[in-house]
């Protein structure tokens, strides 16, 4: 009853006010109705709060760690129509100086988290204050974590069975045959179809426009003025979408490894962009492996590296090492060292181990893991809907095929594995959106963060320059001749030097600036089999972003 008599006494001031529509949005505008419906959504959520408590269905957490939901419109249009509810997690703000035990550090707020995707869940996220780098923003902020829609206990999506798709051994051709485009074609048509049969008509309700929108009303049911955000990879592209639909709503956003919010880039010719600069980074790898040719016998140039992985490569296809890793499930794990170079290690000691016959460590790391299929497939049918959902497609194989054909001849590593991701939006039968056309004028937005490495693959360095150029008053920060993905809080202190002074102290440099790479990862032996545990995504077969 509470709720209700505060929503009934201030809903017209809250409208007015904490959640006013975007300039532009006038009745009858394009989006005016889902304008209109975010505010009364955000006006409701801050009177009811989220009751935050013990996270009863998640195991092993600390203790400072609570859990609670906030309910949004599946349809912003319909405010009052059907609601889904967002799981949403916190630690509170500790308010302890790692520097000084007798300083009381004051908290700021909230800082919510997006870790990408589409599809990617930050419900663990408020979990990273325990890490001593954290700890200067843990004593700050509230950490807050959540899953937007279609992501693990928020209305999960589904488009096929689990068990289908986690199915192993299985092929990764970089110059496929005629007959297998067929065949992958036929799995793209029967994916689409499976995500409209299990989700129906709501599945148009899945895309960036709403998270951005679902973003504004968790703000304010964490009963924040103005949002503090950071999102890492796709996480910057419905943030940019927040900060241009919502301008004066923003405290302070960091933009970790930036999607290119181009609208002719979204979303087709993003993934090519993606497929060229995985090339690169492949190159990268080779070249480490190859400069520790003394560790890991592989060859002494990069050239002799790929001539070992593809002989690997194609002893899979003829006997898949377990009876369940093949080329595509060898190729998958080696796309991860092209995200995280905490993985080049381990990835070269496995395939060292392999061709000195020693299966085992390769079988540990590609190998499918069926006690995350579920996880596995929600997180790839977010991706898909979101997607297909946010932007026009080409319909016509031909155009795929055509342009695709001619990129795998310079950056076969990664294209065609990319194709048969992306490929059910050739097909997709739910209406396509146009994408925002990302753009803040002066004054318009407080001066956000951009970060950035310039031999970022999953996404590229021309994204984070193009966002530059389009949010006024943002500065661009960026890691040197460094390729991982997601910089923030990670090894590069001068990196997390300039995100610390402006989530703590709202400094940013007046102009861009630039930080030397991190080191190199150290290789490592036989004896040495720890998976790294980065905190941005995880390649779903591949992550956006």
């Amino acid at each position: 009853m509470r709720a209700a008599v505060l929503y009934s006494a201030a809903g017209s001031l809250l409208l007015a006010t904490l959640t006013a529509a975007p300039a532009g949005s006038a009745p009858g505008a394009p989006g005016a109705a889902e304008s209109r419906g975010t505010a009364a959504a955000a006006a409701r959520a801050r009177a009811a709060g989220i009751d935050f408590g013990k996270c009863t269905d998640m195991q092993d957490m600390p203790g400072t760690m609570e859990c609670g939901t906030v309910s949004v419109p599946l349809d912003y249009a319909h405010p009052g129509g059907k609601q889904i509810k967002l799981a949403v997690s916190r630690v509170r703000a500790t308010h302890k100086d790692p520097g000084n035990s007798k300083h009381r550090v004051p908290r700021q707020g909230s800082l919510v988290y997006n870790p990408g995707g589409p599809g990617g869940d930050g419900l663990y996220f408020p979990l990273v204050g325990l890490q001593p780098k954290w700890k200067r923003l843990a004593a700050a902020y509230d950490l807050i974590g959540y899953s937007p829609r279609g992501v693990g206990r928020s209305a999960p999506l589904s488009c096929e069975d689990p068990k289908r798709f986690v199915k192993a051994p299985s092929e990764a051709p970089s110059f496929p045959s005629e007959s297998y485009k067929k065949e992958r074609i036929a799995e793209a048509q029967a994916y689409a179809r499976g995500c409209a049969k299990r989700t129906g008509s709501a599945l148009r309700f899945y895309n960036s426009l709403n998270n951005a929108r679902d973003l504004d009303v968790l703000r304010a049911a964490l009963r924040e003025n103005r949002l503090t955000f950071m999102g890492a990879s796709y996480g910057t592209y419905f943030g940019a979408l927040y900060a241009t639909l919502f301008p004066s709503h923003v405290r302070r956003m960091v933009f970790d490894s930036v999607v290119n919010p181009s609208p002719e880039q979204i979303w087709y010719r993003n993934n090519l962009d993606q497929s060229a600069a995985f090339e690169s980074r492949w190159a990268d790898f080779r070249e480490w492996v190859a400069r520790h040719d003394d560790v890991y016998g592989l060859g002494k140039t990069a050239t002799v590296v790929e001539h070992n992985y593809k002989k690997v490569s194609a002893q899979l296809a003829a006997e898949p090492a377990g009876g369940k890793v093949g080329p595509a499930e060898l190729q998958s794990a080696f796309l991860q060292a092209g995200y995280y170079d905490d993985y080049w290690p381990l990835r070269a000691q496995a395939l060292s181990a392999f061709v000195k016959g020693d299966p085992k460590p390769l079988i540990e790391q590609a190998g499918p893991t069926t006690e995350a299929a579920a996880e596995a497939e929600n997180s790839n049918a977010v991706y898909t809907a979101v997607e297909c959902n946010d932007a026009p497609w080409p319909t016509d194989f031909r155009v795929w095929d055509r342009d695709n054909t001619r990129l795998a001849r310079i950056a076969p590593f990664e294209t065609w594995d990319n194709v048969w991701m992306n490929l059910p939006c050739a097909y997709w039968p739910a209406p396509r959106q146009q994408p925002l056309d990302v753009r803040t004028g002066p004054g318009e937005l407080t001066p956000t963060l951009i970060l950035a490495a310039e031999r970022d693959a999953a996404t590229p360095y021309d994204g984070a320059l193009a966002l530059h150029r389009r949010l006024s008053g943002s500065v661009l920060v960026t890691e040197r001749d460094a390729g991982t993905h997601g910089i923030g809080g990670g090894p590069n202190l001068c990196i997390n030097g300039f995100l610390d002074a402006y989530l703590l102290e709202g400094r940013l440099p007046e102009q861009r600036a630039a930080c030397a790479p991190h080191a190199e990862p150290e290789p490592k032996t036989a004896d040495d089999r720890s998976q790294p545990a980065p905190l941005k995504e995880s390649p779903k077969g591949k992550a956006r972003g």
